[in-house]
């Protein structure tokens, strides 16, 4: 990668951009299901935009995420990252630590045998020496006040905690744009605030799956609605914008 690695992107060329995409699970073809899951669907994600998808259960929201990142695989349609056609892995892989997936269960996430390890993984593969990758790791843990865990099995912590620390790897990575799949899930009030804070602090380009309107509200200034494949853009009601 050259000097201009980085430069690729113009103000108005997406970030993420999704064209004609088309998934459907392998169960979805076992029950006669006639239309895929995500049908000729189209999106993009600009530099400074915060966008929320929201849909009932099983419409597809966390496989359009694996689709963005390429874990799972394309069956029709282009996807385009900073500017560059993904295909297959080898493209894919290149620009995953530029986009913070942060997983809706968080035991997906964590794999070491303590949280430092954890949020010292993704620095490390960047090609951080240990040291770097610590520092790194605990100016994260200081940001996100969880330095008090560095030394904890993340298997033994509470919901909330891991799922703090789950985003805590991710950012230990330096992403251009966060993806939270459903993050506010096992978190108490004040939890939730605290996460709530942490992503307004970051101002990073984000998307957004997650049911919690009081959480889009917050977080997002574009809604998408995702039903029969599709998504499509929700109009703000002012008359409930008005009355918060």
């Amino acid at each position: 990668m050259g000097p201009g690695h980085h430069m690729s992107i113009t103000d108005n060329q997406p970030l993420i951009e999704l064209t004609q995409i088309v998934f459907d699970h392998p169960s979805n073809t076992a029950t006669n299901s006639t239309e895929p899951m995500i049908n000729q669907l189209d999106f993009s994600l600009l530099a400074g935009e915060k966008v929320a998808i929201n849909g009932n259960n099983g419409c597809g929201k966390s496989s359009l995420l694996s689709l963005i990142t390429g874990l799972t695989e394309l069956q029709q349609g282009c996807v385009r990252l900073f500017g560059n056609l993904c295909f297959e892995e080898k493209d894919f892989a290149q620009y995953r630590t530029r986009i913070g997936l942060v997983f809706q269960n968080a035991d997906d996430q964590l794999f070491c045998p303590t949280v430092l390890e954890d949020i010292c993984f993704g620095p490390l593969n960047q090609g951080l020496t240990a040291q770097q990758a610590r520092d790194k790791a605990r100016q994260i843990m200081q940001r996100l006040k969880i330095e008090h865990l560095q030394n904890q099995v993340p298997w033994q912590l509470s919901g909330g905690q891991k799922r703090i620390v789950a985003l805590a790897t991710v950012l230990a990575m330096d992403p251009q744009v966060l993806i939270l799949d459903e993050p506010s899930n096992d978190l108490d009030m004040s939890a939730q605030q605290r996460l709530i804070e942490i992503i307004q602090s970051l101002d990073l380009p984000l998307i957004l799956v997650s049911h919690d309107a009081q959480l889009r509200e917050k977080l997002v200034n574009k809604q998408y609605w995702m039903e029969n494949g599709q998504l499509t853009l929700q109009r703000k009601n002012n008359r409930h914008d008005d009355q918060v």
